[in-house]
């Protein structure tokens, strides 16, 4: 059966073991960085970066307080990248079967500049990078060669807080809802986020217009991008009632 994830971001303490596991895992070279005035490095995903742990910081009931958000591929259970991307090359976005994770092939390799950009395009999450090096679309590919040799991902495995959680879909979900009912005793507003449609599913303790939203993504998607981004969330809906 399908795997899913599930982060507890009200469990994280930002120390960035997941970022670093992640990189060294994947064997990523280091990516020069800039004082932003920001702890977040990178800002953004890039070709060496699959994780990044975000910082948002808020004033909240007078006090300062950081909301930290693990940020990755939510791995979707109907991918609109990969109908994206299999209008132009068949093949070059897959869907594991075992795990559900989905995985950007060098077939990626082939598509022009253009479609790759419009795979980005209707990701809502802003989550697909493409390597200048390689030509390659790049993302979390879920440690799909440490869970298919029986291991946790590599994130998973580091978390030190619990944050960080995988499992069966039906268990991760009912963990998930174990989790906000009692997160939501000392936080009403505490939420999962499109846990319906997602692989990886996140529950947040604040409102979730405190945490990176992706607005400016939303924003520069061009009018053909964003028509093909709401009718492929549409689908999800029909598969699951189907």
């Amino acid at each position: 059966m399908p795997k899913a994830f599930f982060i507890d971001t009200s469990r994280c303490t930002a120390c960035r073991g997941c970022q670093v596991a992640c990189k060294e895992w994947h064997q990523h070279q280091a990516v020069p960085t800039l004082q932003r005035g920001t702890h977040q490095n990178p800002p953004d995903f890039t070709p060496y970066n699959f994780k990044i742990v975000r910082f948002n910081e808020h004033k909240i009931d007078g006090k300062i307080k950081w909301l930290f958000f693990p940020d990755q591929c939510r791995h979707c259970i109907s991918p609109p990248c990969k109908d994206a991307a299999d209008a132009y090359v068949p093949g070059a976005i897959i869907q594991d079967e075992a795990t559900g994770a989905v995985l950007y092939t060098d077939k990626t390799k082939q598509l022009t500049i253009d479609q790759a950009q419009e795979v980005r395009d209707v990701c809502p999450y802003a989550i697909p990078v493409r390597s200048e090096a390689t030509g390659m679309l790049t993302k979390c590919d879920w440690c799909i060669d440490r869970q298919r040799a029986g291991m946790k991902p590599a994130c998973v495995k580091t978390c030190c807080t619990g944050s960080m959680n995988i499992g069966e879909r039906a268990d991760m979900l009912a963990l998930a809802n174990q989790s906000l009912t009692k997160l939501k005793k000392t936080h009403p507003e505490a939420q999962l986020l499109d846990e319906d449609y997602l692989g990886v599913i996140y529950l947040i303790a604040e409102p979730r217009k405190l945490y990176h939203e992706y607005a400016e993504h939303r924003e520069r998607m061009n009018p053909m991008s964003r028509q093909a981004f709401l009718a492929m969330l549409a689908r999800p809906v029909t598969r699951l009632r189907g």
